[in-house]
């Protein structure tokens, strides 16, 4: 695939982050939805300060992955340790200490259509602080400074753009200046232009705040853009974890089929069929 857009950025100089501490350790990481097993002994790490982007088609896993690394779904087996605490062992209350120190750029911003832009970004200020509404205020319009959005504090969410939802969710997640920021889909559903705007602020942000970030997507040019390595999910399985040069290059036809959007046709014998058949009505 030879795509002068994709390309770029290729040439970007990526920070050298082969001796940062990891902030996510996961080992053998088993989840299922009641009897199907979704993520197949996952190992993967993320460094501090850097951008760790997770990619993969259609049921592979993606979701499931980030909603474990968000204490949302526990897992079956195996460990997630985040800023060196295990969320398969540690209690309700440290778990929501932990996501003090962790922001979410939700996909589609998740902003409350009830209150107005400066108090979406408060908002977590109000639930996990004792500040004073005026600092409080003030943070708030410090990260919408951060992310172009000053000036728009008394809009409502039903007045603002597809890209301007997105920043005020980004001003949002780090408006307590975690050191993890979890991006889900960010770019989707935004025009080029729009989406190339986003993969800068995430740039920036991580820049800025020297956080680390984890983006899942499933944008080609926006990962190749962003990515210090990146991550390839398959049928709950990790199939590669490289740099954007080792993932372009990878020998993997799986990796090539979902680089090059070709579509795989699953071959299955008699027996294998008939035996899926009757599962599905057992």
């Amino acid at each position: 695939m030879n795509n002068p857009a994709a390309n770029r950025d290729l040439a970007r100089q990526r920070p050298d982050l082969s001796d940062a501490p990891m902030v996510i350790d996961i080992q053998k990481l088993v989840t299922h939805y009641g009897s199907r097993e979704i993520l197949h002994s996952i190992n993967l790490g993320v460094r501090e300060g850097e951008i760790m982007v997770i990619m993969g088609g259609s049921g592979s896993g993606k979701s499931t992955l980030l909603n474990t690394l968000l204490g949302l779904l526990r897992p079956t087996s195996g460990q997630v340790h985040i800023l060196g605490e295990d969320l398969t062992q540690i209690s309700d209350v440290e778990k929501t200490l932990l996501r003090r120190k962790i922001g979410v750029a939700f996909q589609g911003g998740a902003l409350f259509g009830s209150l107005n832009v400066l108090e979406n970004i408060m908002l977590p200020l109000r639930e996990h602080t004792k500040l004073d509404v005026n600092t409080m205020r003030i943070m708030a319009r410090l990260k919408m400074q951060v992310v172009n959005l000053a000036g728009f504090e008394h809009l409502m969410p039903s007045e603002l753009s597809g890209g301007m939802i997105k920043r005020a969710a980004f001003a949002r997640a780090v408006v307590m200046d975690p050191k993890i920021l979890f991006c889900d889909e960010p770019s989707a559903g935004l025009d080029p232009i729009v989406a190339s705007a986003i993969d800068d602020l995430i740039l920036n942000l991580r820049d800025a705040m020297g956080m680390s970030v984890v983006v899942v997507t499933h944008e080609l040019e926006s990962a190749f853009r962003i990515a210090d390595r990146i991550t390839v999910l398959d049928k709950g399985d990790i199939l590669m974890t490289g740099t954007v040069d080792e993932i372009r290059s990878a020998k993997n036809e799986r990796i090539q089929n979902l680089l090059n959007r070709r579509t795989e046709t699953e071959t299955l014998d008699p027996d294998e069929y008939l035996k899926r058949l009757t599962a599905a009505n057992d």
